[in-house]
């Protein structure tokens, strides 16, 4: 069974989204044995200079790459990243489960990104979108993408 790591910067506050992402938390049970570790966003000023900005990613990348396990295949949501269709998601986590290293770890920064350090460790850099989204929302549509990968790979009707 698939080992799936979500490694996110910030805490989800917002009702919604917490019900939003145990629904496919649950759903997931069935296909992989999910983890979420949520490291702690670094305080900014009001008006945050870009080195107050950089310190605080270093920080934030840190805690990050400690909690990457060492043999995952490392993907990093970020803007630099390239787009895949929920296939090609589906197409990855099928490598990944016959790769007989079956780790898939995913990154999730803070409102500011990641350290050069995270992507640099990353195994694939992947962008949701050229739109900005709250980077909670950004949390629930990787998972429900994560579990739409699942169904494609065993054939469901729930990708139409």
């Amino acid at each position: 069974m698939l080992n799936v790591k979500l490694i996110c910067v910030g805490k989800m506050r917002e009702k919604f989204y917490i019900d939003a992402f145990e629904e496919y938390r649950k759903r997931l049970q069935a296909y992989c044995r999910l983890e979420l570790t949520e490291i702690t966003e670094q305080r900014l000023s009001d008006r945050p200079a870009e080195k107050e900005i950089a310190a605080a990613l270093e920080r934030e990348g840190q805690e990050i790459l400690k909690a990457v396990p060492a043999d995952a295949y490392l993907v990093a949501l970020c803007v630099e990243g390239k787009q895949m269709p929920s296939e090609g998601m589906a197409a990855l986590i099928a490598a990944r489960e016959s790769s007989g290293k079956p780790k898939l770890c995913f990154v999730i920064g803070g409102s500011y990104g990641l350290a050069p350090a995270v992507k640099a460790r990353a195994d694939r850099r992947l962008s949701m979108s050229e739109m900005t989204f709250p980077h909670h929302l950004a949390r629930v549509m990787l998972i429900e993408q994560v579990y739409r990968g699942f169904k494609i790979n065993e054939g469901s009707q729930y990708h139409k």
